[in-house]
């Protein structure tokens, strides 16, 4: 049948169904067996059935568009416009146009004659546009889980953040790094409170002082820079920064560049400490830096992780001297939370965790299209899976 378009008819009589069953069928709803559904899909499928868009969404009364809600920050991140372009490219798979919204919302009263579902992506407690969204009276997904009080979305796409910087942590210290910081997101999306979270976390279980700076979400990379300044100053035993925001991690080579530290070396060797760590607790100075502390309350000083103390005195180094640290030329190791086209093109390049965001897109656009058309329960929450890309900034081949 390839001198006409193939009507839903032509599907009915080749599946031997009547017509209201293929279009139940194809739809995923009515009350049609498992294995007709499946029947009258390859059926359609072999045909080469294209459903009339406009039609179908004349009988369900629908717009045939959704909605995407990025934070304001978006439009300079690379990591969002490659998400915006997975998700509008699988909405078009199921005949859907994405509308982008304004980063201050609307109402929603407005928005819902306007799409048939929602994608807000990383949605912020403080964003006022959220809980409007959220309330719009139409299928809502997030990217990512939604921490504030108005009420939940219809489904959720998650990651999970803390085993991603877990995973950097555990690389950088099997690198030789033993005052590993992290440069961490401010705010509190479900993916900047992980990370902060984690950092602390990480550092108890592992006896290690993990200095935590606080930077803007979508920090630039000046911005990020004068963060690295300020903290190899005030610090200079730290030998491994972890940046998170995306595109911020230049920012730190040229820190690292500028205070003469070799990026992609430690300053010491890697080694164990078998003296055994004393217990962690973490607090905050004034200046937003935190670190562990021993159980009489003691800080660490400056060189010295006051879990990672050995017998002999030095970091990480069993009966021996302190390692060089914070000088023009001691190592510094760098990775990124954030996968993209700074990390991979910067010299050295640099050790960051691929989100893959078109991916990541794509599934917050099918998880939508799938509760709209019934093929998934509201209140679904859905897994992405991300990888470390281990780079030359941690001592990593090229």
């Amino acid at each position: 049948m390839t001198s006409r378009t193939v009507t839903l008819l032509d599907v009915a009589r080749a599946a031997g169904v009547s017509k209201s069953t293929a279009s139940d069928a194809l739809q995923g709803s009515g009350r049609v067996a498992e294995p007709t559904r499946d029947r009258v899909r390859a059926v359609a499928e072999e045909l080469g059935y294209r459903p009339n868009s406009a039609a179908r969404r004349l009988r369900r009364a629908s717009t045939g568009a959704v909605g995407l809600h990025l934070p304001a920050t978006a439009t300079r991140l690379d990591y969002y416009m490659n998400l915006a372009f997975g998700a509008v490219e699988r909405a078009q798979e199921d005949g859907l146009d994405m509308v982008l919204l304004a980063p201050s919302g609307a109402a929603g009263g407005r928005i819902s004659s306007r799409v048939d579902g929602l994608l807000v992506i990383d949605p912020e407690p403080g964003d006022s546009a959220v809980p409007g969204l959220l309330d719009a009276g139409v299928p809502v997904v997030t990217g990512e889980r939604y921490l504030g009080p108005a009420a939940g979305p219809s489904g959720a796409v998650v990651c999970d953040n803390a085993a991603s910087l877990t995973a950097l942590l555990d690389h950088v210290t099997a690198r030789g790094a033993r005052r590993p910081a992290l440069l961490a997101p401010s705010g509190s999306s479900a993916w900047a409170t992980a990370l902060r979270a984690t950092a602390g976390s990480w550092g108890r279980a592992h006896g290690v002082a993990v200095t935590l700076r606080t930077v803007p979400f979508a920090a630039t990379p000046a911005e990020a820079e004068a963060a690295t300044r300020a903290l190899l100053a005030a610090d200079p035993a730290v030998d491994a920064v972890i940046c998170a925001p995306d595109g911020s991690a230049p920012g730190v080579l040229r820190a690292a560049a500028t205070l003469g530290r070799k990026v992609g070396a430690t300053s010491a060797p890697i080694a164990t400490d078998t003296s055994g760590a004393t217990s962690v607790s973490w607090a905050t100075d004034a200046s937003g830096a935190s670190g562990a502390s021993d159980e009489n309350g003691r800080t660490g000083e400056s060189g010295r992780s006051a879990g990672g103390r050995s017998a002999g005195g030095g970091p990480g180094r069993p009966g021996g001297t302190d390692a060089a640290v914070g000088p023009a030329g001691a190592g510094l190791l760098v990775a990124s939370c954030v996968d993209g086209p700074a990390t991979r093109s910067a010299e050295p390049p640099v050790t960051a965790v691929d989100l893959r965001p078109a991916a990541y897109g794509r599934a917050c656009a099918e998880l939508l299209c799938d509760i709209l058309a019934d093929r998934a329960a509201p209140d679904t929450v859905r897994r992405h899976s991300w990888s470390l890309e281990t780079r030359a900034s941690t001592g990593s081949p090229a």
